[in-house]
């Protein structure tokens, strides 16, 4: 192993500061040039590189299922290569490593919601049409490696159909179910009648989420909690 020299164990999530250049490609290519960053190594065998700025978002990544070679770049600078199933490949030339560091984290309980997510949660598993017509529960809080789906249903056809439901609809969650779906879409007893779909519910969606739900071909349901609550009945309304 050299001294710019990486071992990587997939129980664990390892995390590396070095001073490396990133080149990315696939649809479309990006390059970061030589500069301090941090990499980190998931125990799901995402890779993902950091730097101190743009909030919490990586600069670039790569998601799981893909493969980490270490191997030498032809200056003799040791270099990772992460291919995804899709070919694509992130390409991190390493000159020098400052820390690193691995840690078990063990299983994630899973982010914990509010009172009206929960709520919601709980009132769409009763009304699952609420979401889209024809819906039924299969499961609420099914398991994935990563965690758990809101809700897992089917519709008339038969077709598994994973709803994801906030308060508020953001990127954030549009890519958390995005996430979902790519491991869902590999088991063989979900997909047996089509692929399965995606569905983002929440009370109030912001536009760039619903851009990108779209594109990634994730329906958006907007619910009304009052009326799911019985509070919006209109039998009582005065207008």
């Amino acid at each position: 192993m050299g001294p710019g020299g990486l071992r990587v164990d997939s129980s664990l999530v390892r995390l590396v500061v070095a001073t490396c250049q990133v080149d990315y490609a696939g649809r479309l290519t990006a390059h970061l040039p030589m500069a301090t960053r941090v990499l980190m190594i998931k125990a799901d065998g995402s890779v993902l590189v950091h730097s101190d700025g743009g909030s919490y978002k990586p600069l670039n990544w790569m998601s799981p299922p893909c493969t980490l070679r270490e191997g030498e770049a032809d200056d003799g600078r040791v270099e990772w290569t992460v291919t995804s199933k899709t070919a694509d490949t992130l390409r991190i030339t390493i000159e020098e490593i400052h820390h690193d560091t691995s840690h078990e984290l063990g299983v994630d309980p899973g982010l914990q919601k509010d009172g009206v997510e929960k709520h919601l949660q709980e009132l769409l598993a009763d009304n699952p049409e609420m979401v889209a017509p024809g819906l039924r529960l299969v499961r609420r809080e099914f398991p994935t490696a990563i965690g758990p789906v809101d809700l897992m249903c089917r519709d008339a056809a038969g077709v598994a159909v994973a709803v994801e439901i906030k308060r508020r609809g953001e990127i954030d969650g549009v890519e958390q179910l995005t996430r979902y779906l790519e491991l869902l879409n590999r088991d063989p007893l979900l997909t047996a009648n089509g692929p399965v779909q995606g569905v983002f519910a929440a009370q109030e969606i912001k536009p760039q989420a619903r851009v990108l739900a779209t594109d990634r071909g994730i329906t958006c349901a907007v619910v009304d909690y009052d009326a799911l609550r019985g509070i919006d009945d209109s039998e009582h309304r005065l207008f």
